[in-house]
């Protein structure tokens, strides 16, 4: 391998590129691939690199980087999520509206253009917030975090969006149970007992059990906060069918752990089976949630019980529990209404007394 012996652009035996070696007025050492196999491409970017440097280091000048540089150090940044396909899916989309431009020529203007573009698309409010939400979530990274700009458009989410409300009733669930594979089955009743996620179900170990103090530890949870979950007696009797069936994993299929995706065909037919509508896996964190609610568990103690770290994502539950308003709704009940006054009569009085005066 040729080491360049000063400061330029130089070859490589093991690259087809041209590669730069330069000191920085920082006094940054810098060797790296230019990615062209052109000379004179590779001179200029030197070149730009050397000026963005100067103006920075003597000026306080940043230098400019583009959408697409931002994007390819986010998603090195939230490699480990579980949600980073999502992200690299809507970021393949907002490359058609952000890909040609650098990150200080975003405004105003540019983000109502992807308002405009996603909704004449057809994609419903939830879609468009969605790609508002993870430009956003980019341009922060790249102000707090990175100091690559001073600044930002302001980016609200769309109202309107419609807030899922989907859950069954015990009745439905068990027409849900019955219709499912043992395996699936299992999970189900899980998920319904705990109000546990389909990744938090299949990555349960027997290691992070404990029957006889009734908890279970995770270990992947969706915020990447390990959290303790209380057993009861349906969870437990889940997990007792299950012992023995694999040395690590609670819940496999076949003997083997389940690493693909729950919502599959035999998801899909026994929802379809138990005539079932407009119903996901996850809906079954928002039955139990709901039962939860309507049983008269408390907003702060379901918060605990779920693993959510505000009460925003709980609140959604409380049209649930309507217990505290029963003695305000029996105030009107039939044969209870002596205090009511009849405002027909009333104003007729009124009247009369105005009359006679």
């Amino acid at each position: 391998m040729r080491q360049p012996t000063s400061e330029g652009v130089y070859r490589r035996k093991d690259s087809i590129y041209w590669w730069i070696s330069t000191t920085l007025p920082n006094g940054k050492r810098l060797r790296q691939s230019t990615g062209t196999e052109d000379k004179y491409e590779a001179q200029a970017f030197l070149a730009k690199i050397k000026l963005d440097s100067y103006r920075e280091h003597h000026f306080g000048i940043k230098p400019q980087r583009s959408w697409q540089e931002a994007v390819v150090r986010f998603l090195a940044v939230k490699t480990t999520l579980r949600d980073v396909k999502g992200y690299q899916g809507i970021c393949r989309r907002l490359d058609f509206y952000l890909g040609h431009l650098m990150l200080n020529q975003i405004n105003g203007d540019v983000i109502w253009n992807i308002v405009q573009g996603e909704l004449k698309r057809g994609n419903k409010i939830a879609t468009v917030n969605r790609h508002l939400a993870l430009t956003r979530a980019i341009l922060r990274m790249a102000r707090d975090e990175w100091q690559w700009i001073d600044s930002m458009p302001k980016i609200r989410l769309l109202s309107g969006e419609a807030e899922r409300d989907r859950w069954l009733s015990h009745e439905e669930a068990d027409r849900l149970i019955a219709e499912c594979p043992p395996h699936l089955a299992a999970m189900v009743k899980f998920a319904l007992s705990t109000g546990c996620r389909a990744r938090e179900i299949t990555g349960l170990e027997w290691s992070r059990v404990d029957l006889e103090r009734r908890t279970a530890w995770l270990d992947q949870t969706k915020n990447g906060t390990p959290r303790g979950v209380p057993l009861n007696q349906d969870a437990i009797a889940v997990l007792e069918q299950l012992q023995g069936t694999h040395p690590k994993y609670c819940f496999t299929f076949k003997g083997h752990p389940i690493k693909f995706a729950v919502t599959n065909n035999a998801w899909y037919a026994a929802v379809e089976r138990a005539s079932l509508v407009d119903f996901r896996f996850h809906d079954l964190r928002h039955t139990w949630a709901s039962w939860h609610r309507q049983a008269g568990t408390s907003c702060d103690e379901l918060k605990d019980l779920g693993g959510w770290k505000s009460r925003v994502m709980v609140d959604r539950y409380a049209k649930f529990a309507t217990e505290h308003l029963t003695v305000a709704a029996s105030r009107i009940e039939s044969g209870r209404t002596a205090n009511v006054i009849d405002m027909v009569t009333f104003m007729s009085r009124q009247e009369s007394q105005k009359a006679c005066a």
